[in-house]
């Protein structure tokens, strides 16, 4: 009895170490990407990120991130991808060159790599996710594989994970006895991923965190509906925190100075801390471990599923 009790505390262990075992262990099977190489292949891992053009909150976000992934993984070559075209554009005006997924794709290819991770820093498996998948599959008859990363917000346990984090990071901002909330506000999707903010509000206040709330600047919760919800809390002071993986133009702007001065002129005292989510090493862990699961698990294909059920295999 006292040896199974070890084995069950052991698992539970692991699982709370690497929740996207726990996460994806229904939709994948264990593979090792690495073990699959021959001679004369070459593994990358590419990291696609929305980009910035603010040169300072890049370092501290998506050049950190790019750093601790090559110090995680050094037996793979690590490359970065920027998926928005206007910041690439703003950045070549000034002379630097940013790569987009299928360029940078396509220059793995021509350098002989035959297996690629690729893993994105956005949050949600929303629109960026979508084109990304799309830009995988258009060259996916060019490589042996090629594995795709889960988003930060995958799973319910990664967003309890997340919670955990942001309630610790910001706890000084909360305060009962002052009527002080924090409002961690994201960019929004037109999706369906727009739920994950949603869920994101319900799991920080389950998880005994009452003064958070989460609210987006396109998509939903919204300005209104979270205005709404601190008069009903009867709040005097709000911090303003970006929940974006950077602190670039958004948290600038629209969070630093839009918001902030809708809500000075509703009567609340609003502060801002302009950190952006990649900035925390706990959240870039989360990353690192999605990196880690794709390297030694495949997908199970939805189909084959299927045809297992129906022949009874499962």
């Amino acid at each position: 009895m006292k040896q199974a009790f070890v084995c069950i505390a052991a698992l539970l262990a692991l699982l709370c170490a690497f929740p996207s075992i726990a996460q994806e262990h229904d939709q994948s099977v264990h593979n090792d990407l690495l073990a699959q190489l021959k001679p004369g292949d070459k593994a990358a891992l590419l990291l696609v990120h929305f980009g910035t053009t603010y040169a300072e909150t890049q370092a501290r976000t998506i050049d950190a991130i790019n750093a601790k992934a090559a110090e995680a993984f050094p037996q793979l070559n690590v490359r970065e991808a920027w998926t928005s075209r206007i910041v690439i554009r703003k950045l070549k005006g000034r002379g630097i060159e940013k790569h987009t997924p299928l360029e940078a794709l396509l220059r793995l290819r021509a350098e002989g790599y035959t297996h690629v991770v690729v893993q994105s820093t956005t949050l949600l498996e929303g629109a960026e996710m979508e084109s990304l998948r799309r830009d995988v599959a258009s060259v996916q008859a060019f490589f042996k594989e090629i594995r795709i990363g889960t988003p930060l917000l995958y799973a319910v346990e990664d967003c309890a994970r997340v919670a955990d984090i942001l309630a610790a990071r910001h706890a000084a901002a909360a305060d009962a006895k002052k009527k002080a909330h924090v409002v961690l506000v994201g960019h929004g999707t037109y999706t369906p991923a727009t739920a994950t903010y949603s869920q994101m509000d319900y799991l920080l206040k389950a998880g005994g965190h009452p003064l958070f709330h989460v609210a987006t600047l396109e998509g939903y919760p919204t300005y209104e509906t979270t205005l709404a919800a601190l008069k009903a809390k009867k709040a005097r002071k709000v911090t303003l925190v970006p929940f974006l993986f950077v602190a670039g133009d958004h948290a600038s702007n629209d969070i630093a100075v839009d918001w902030k001065q809708a809500l000075e002129s509703e009567g609340f005292q609003v502060d801002c801390c302009l950190e952006g989510m990649g900035e925390i090493p706990e959240i870039q862990d989360i990353y690192i471990d999605h990196i880690r699961f794709s390297l030694h698990h495949a997908p199970v294909d939805i189909m084959k599923k299927k045809q297992d059920y129906a022949a009874g295999k499962e």
